[in-house]
């Protein structure tokens, strides 16, 4: 007997297979308990917060951060780049100022107008 975990359409299933000679009926396999989801960054406290944000144009997947808190940034900077229909799109500061807060973690879903980051301009 051998056991084997697979995933099928992202779901965990625990098997064991019988070395026999293929005259058994197939046994259907419970799903394996489910891997708990990774923590939340918790948002930045309110006193952290810039006075102007740069939002998510569109929605879709965080999958680079390029600033940090204390960065000094300008107009044009690449804050992060996210992924949309399968194309990556800058998202793009619209003033001169100093990162505040990053709002948003590589692998972090978004929607249209999400703040992904705060600036002090």
């Amino acid at each position: 007997m051998k056991r084997y975990t697979i995933t099928v359409n992202g779901n965990a299933y625990d098997v064991t297979v019988d070395e026999a000679d293929g005259s058994a009926a197939p046994v259907a396999a419970a799903p394996a308990p489910k891997k708990a989801a990774p923590a939340k960054k918790a948002a930045a406290p309110a006193g952290a917060q810039g006075n102007a944000t740069v939002n998510a144009p569109m929605n879709g997947t965080i999958v680079d951060v390029k600033v940090k808190v204390g960065d000094k940034v300008t107009n044009g900077t690449v804050i992060a780049v996210l992924e949309a229909m399968k194309m990556e799109n800058d998202i793009v500061s619209d003033k001169d100022g100093v990162v505040a807060s990053v709002n948003v973690n590589k692998g972090d879903a978004v929607e249209t107008g999400a703040v992904v980051a705060t600036l002090n301009a």
